[in-house]
């Protein structure tokens, strides 16, 4: 009697059967990645914040604890940058999410086809492979005096002297910052709001609701986690932007990542490593602020629904 091959038995050793409830069981997972990002992400922080309490001198690092370049930077009048960098990122970061979220919603549940969708898409990702200068460098051949949109307003007789408040002022950085942190806040959105189930924005239509209602009590907080993360996103892009402020600033807009530039090219390691740690505590305040603003308005949601019912 012949047997084939696929009928035969071939018992697993031990070790591959062990092997293989390792790999299934998933238990592992956690624990290997809280290592490697303890390794990868906490101790060089934790060692950029202990790089803070150095000094310099004469170009060299004095590895002795000091409070001298806490001291450097707050009697060195970056107050004053931190509030304008501060202003800046939460501005750009609000600017953007009011234009995101509807082309977001429009995006994922617009009448859109695949094709267009795909097109769109890959518009957003493809800043991501260029370099971030040779992008802001054009805006200064177009925003300049003798730019291409002075240029046309001037032969269209529109304006008679170039408009110089396009460019080196605080218009162009939020505009410059505006145009290159948009697919940083606009793509975790768009992913939030495509996984949420056409059914339940049916049934909310066939409930009674408003489109207005429907975006509000359904939408809306679905999208939370996608619009936290554009906004931490963007947030930390634009606190950390230096390419559009020296750019589009021309040095007029003097922000806490022109200052970082400035200690790191003269050799000050500890007053960059104060400045970053310093940025990284504004981020960690006000991820801490959004999360609260984030549960008062689901509270709020949640008792209005109440209250409606």
């Amino acid at each position: 009697m012949m047997m084939t091959v696929n009928s035969l038995s071939i018992p697993a050793h031990p070790a591959n059967r062990s092997f293989s409830r390792f790999v299934a069981n998933g238990d592992w997972v956690i624990p290997v990645f809280l290592v490697v990002w303890f390794a990868l992400v906490v101790v060089p922080l934790v060692v950029l914040f202990a790089f803070s309490f150095f000094d310099t001198k004469s170009y060299m690092t004095i590895y002795e604890p000091s409070l001298n370049t806490w001291m450097s930077l707050l009697e060195s009048g970056r107050l004053g940058v931190t509030l304008r960098s501060l202003r800046i990122a939460l501005t750009v970061t609000l600017i953007d999410l009011v234009i995101a979220f509807p082309f977001a919603l429009w995006l994922a549940k617009g009448r859109t086809s695949k094709s267009t969708r795909a097109i769109v898409i890959a518009l957003l990702t493809i800043p991501f492979f260029l370099d971030i200068s040779s992008r802001t460098i054009i805006w200064r051949a177009i925003l300049g005096e003798n730019g291409a949109i002075n240029s046309l307003l001037k032969s269209l007789g529109l304006i008679d002297a170039p408009l110089n408040w396009m460019l080196y002022t605080e218009w162009s950085v939020h505009f410059g910052m505006v145009i290159a942190s948009f697919p940083t806040m606009v793509l975790p959105i768009y992913l939030a709001i495509s996984i949420i189930d056409d059914a339940l924005i049916e049934a909310s239509g066939d409930l009674g609701a408003s489109p207005a209602q429907t975006l509000f009590r359904v939408i809306v907080p679905l999208a939370l986690p996608g619009v936290i993360a554009g906004v931490l996103l963007t947030l930390g892009f634009a606190l950390a932007a230096w390419i559009e402020p020296s750019m589009l600033g021309g040095g007029f807009v003097n922000l806490l990542s022109n200052s970082v530039e400035s200690a790191f090219t003269a050799l000050r390691y500890p007053v960059v490593a104060a400045l970053s740690t310093f940025v990284i505590v504004l981020l960690v305040a006000l991820l801490f602020i959004l999360l609260l603003l984030t549960r008062r308005f689901s509270d709020v949601l949640s008792a209005f629904r109440v209250l409606k019912n």
